[in-house]
């Protein structure tokens, strides 16, 4: 998957200057290829060959089209790509449930749950009042596919699965801050290599599974 990954970085390294330039001609052409570097990434490490992988590969498709939703700066292109990365998420979730959690480890995820309704109590006042339900389920979504990634690493899973979830969940974070708080460039800069990275822990991790 070697190949795949770097890539994925290599686009990833395209999309960075059409968001430092805001030029969608450059994102629409980089930020897609980047999100296909991580389908291939996990199809070449031989994702179609467990139950566990090809529950990654479904959730790295809902990434994928998330990706896409979100190069739009419109609310309906954004709601779209919210849906997306919510089953992605959901997704994961379950792929964590496929490998086996161990569920004192998911107790793990409460202090995040916690970290999540600090910063929604922050963030709620900047969200439009007709995406402030779907924020919330969002929020709730990827805190418990971290809850789950940490169960399935005390269940003998690679760390490559709740180090991707934690990186998700920031890469989250940085999506909400440039959506709803007006962060600039510097945000983007680390929060998509977080979520590229993220994905790309994934992919290898069905390489063992």
């Amino acid at each position: 998957m070697l190949p795949a990954a770097l890539f994925t970085v290599a686009l990833l390294a395209g999309t960075l200057v059409g968001e430092a330039r805001d030029d969608r001609r450059i994102k629409w052409v980089c930020k897609p290829l980047a999100s296909a570097g991580f389908l291939a990434a996990a199809w070449l490490n031989g994702a179609a060959a467990s139950a566990y992988g090809q529950v990654v590969l479904a959730a790295l498709v809902l990434s994928f089209w998330g990706d896409v939703l979100l190069i739009p700066r419109n609310r309906k292109a954004f709601l779209a790509g919210l849906v997306a990365f919510l089953l992605g998420h959901v997704a994961f979730g379950a792929a964590f449930l496929v490998a086996g959690v161990a569920w004192p480890w998911a107790a793990l995820g409460v202090p995040l749950a916690v970290a999540a309704a600090l910063f929604h109590r922050w963030l709620a006042p900047k969200v439009p009042a007709k995406l402030q339900r779907p924020v919330i389920a969002y929020m709730v979504v990827i805190t418990v596919m971290v809850a789950l990634a940490a169960g399935a690493y005390g269940a003998g899973a690679a760390w490559l699965v709740p180090v991707g979830a934690v990186l998700f969940w920031l890469s989250d974070v940085s999506v909400a801050l440039d959506r709803f708080a007006g962060a600039g460039f510097g945000n983007r800069l680390w929060g998509l290599p977080a979520y590229y990275a993220a994905q790309l822990l994934f992919a290898a991790s069905v390489g063992g599974a």
